[in-house]
């Protein structure tokens, strides 16, 4: 908040309302490399004393020190994570200091310590959804031949093995790689350079200050530079959706640990007690990582808020976006790695996985794709299938223990074969398409995904 140009003091409530060094400051490290990069560029071009250059990298090198072992003490009236550093160097260096913001602006400076930010954390994530991804296949791997039911509106539909099923959460958390992947390459270019809006009159070479950054390359517009914050969004939407998918994997959790389901216990390491109950055993880890999905969605709904009516070029709304960029990344790790530890340490119990398919209830599709096989047309087969399962219900049968006369009664159809349809690894084993639960095509595709994630980082 500068006010070079402006007469007295600001107000202590404009002071209360603008400071930001308590969020920003977790970019002190970003900021510093930056501006190493940037005063080094200057002594390039003969803009600086290379002496000066390097006694100004020597002190934000200490200023960086500082910030991280807490040293510095923040001062409100200071206000930004910048100030602190500059108003540091210049007592480290003394006039010296002065020399390192030419050819930028605040408003660059800014943008590119988010950009850096951006792709350190995309990084971190990548590697979070890798340990995740593998911890799955490692269950998907050793439960290949354990068998439960499949759920549509959490009722029980058609068998699949558990493999299958902890597959479509490495499905997920793949496209959420990818897309954080296509978030750090889009984030990584320099928008330094662009100054406050315009540029800069001193023959800067911006390509060179990306490249020792690390970056890519550069913006293409000044005025878009500054003001953008399309990666900022697309990473907390990337951590959001990725938000989503823990939380539905949460739910799971949170089903299959009840008494009513048994199919899965958490170890004690991941699981909590109560403050009352003594025999209760709680899945916390999971009901955070599904109420955390509502933190991200609200982070994501409040950036979009606060870009959504911005004129060009900077202004002061952006600030309101440290919190969730800052907050986003974070929480999605943490729950990444609580979510791994206790998928990777739950003890997982096929036998009531198994039970819940008896009755045959959920190979009724089998039932009618058999008649489909005799030329029946899909609509006969179904509502013939549909009356013998309401009349099994009626008088207490299962589907499966219903005679070849009574199944006759429904469809003429049916014959003695009709009884093979209820043996969940024969239809598994016949399910045998791309994509699909039989036991060769789940193998194949844990080799593909161990194959893909091996060395991956």
């Amino acid at each position: 908040m500068s006010r070079a140009a402006l007469a007295g003091e600001a107000d202590p409530r404009l002071v209360r309302m603008s400071v930001s060094i308590q969020d920003d400051a977790a970019l002190h490290s970003q900021d510093i490399l930056g501006s190493q990069a940037h005063v080094a560029m200057l002594a390039a071009q003969g803009i600086v004393p290379a002496a000066v250059a390097r006694k100004v990298r020597r002190g934000l090198e200490q200023v960086r020190r500082e910030f991280a072992s807490g040293a510095i003490r923040f001062d409100p009236r200071l206000e930004d994570v910048h100030t602190h550093a500059e108003r540091r160097l210049g007592e480290i260096v003394g006039r010296a200091a002065g020399y390192l913001h030419a050819g930028r602006s605040r408003n660059d400076q800014v943008a590119l310590d988010e950009r850096l930010f951006i792709v350190e954390s995309c990084d971190r994530i990548r590697r979070a959804l890798v340990g995740l991804m593998r911890v799955l296949l490692a269950q998907a791997r050793r439960h290949q031949r354990t068998l439960l039911p499949g759920y549509t509106h959490l009722q029980r539909a058609q068998p699949v093995s558990l493999a299958h099923h902890l597959l479509a959460y490495v499905e997920m958390l793949g496209r959420d790689r990818q897309r954080v992947t296509e978030v750090r390459r889009r984030a990584a270019i320099s928008p330094l350079g662009s100054g406050a809006l315009a540029g800069t009159t001193l023959k800067i070479d911006r390509s060179r200050t990306a490249r020792e950054l690390g970056l890519e390359g550069i913006t293409r517009n000044s005025l878009d530079a500054v003001s953008d914050r399309d990666s900022t969004i697309e990473l907390v939407f990337a951590c959001t959706l990725a938000s989503v998918h823990l939380s539905r994997l949460g739910e799971e959790i949170v089903l299959w640990t009840t008494k009513e389901f048994g199919f899965m216990e958490l170890a004690d390491s991941f699981a909590t007690g109560s403050s009352l109950m003594p025999q209760k055993k709680n899945s916390d880890v999971a009901e955070l990582a599904r109420g955390r999905a509502g933190t991200a969605i609200g982070d994501l709904v409040s950036l979009l808020a606060v870009v959504k009516n911005l004129p060009l070029a900077y202004n002061r709304d952006l600030q309101e976006d440290k919190r969730p960029l800052l907050g986003a990344p974070r929480m999605l790790v943490e729950t990444l790695e609580a979510l791994a530890g206790a998928v990777e340490t739950a003890r997982y119990d096929p036998a009531r996985m198994r039970e819940a398919l008896e009755g045959g209830e959920t190979l009724a599709t089998d039932a009618a794709e058999y008649l489909v096989e005799r030329g029946v047309p899909f609509r006969e087969a179904h509502e013939a299938v549909g009356k013998a399962a309401a009349f099994a219900t009626g008088v207490g049968q299962s589907l499966a223990s219903l005679s070849l006369a009574q199944w006759r009664s429904f469809h003429p159809k049916f014959d003695r074969g009709v009884s093979r349809c209820f043996d969940p690894e024969r239809s598994l084993a016949r399910r045998d398409i791309p994509g699909g639960p039989a036991p060769r095509r789940v193998a194949s595709e844990i080799a593909r995904w161990e194959k893909e994630l091996k060395g991956a980082r």
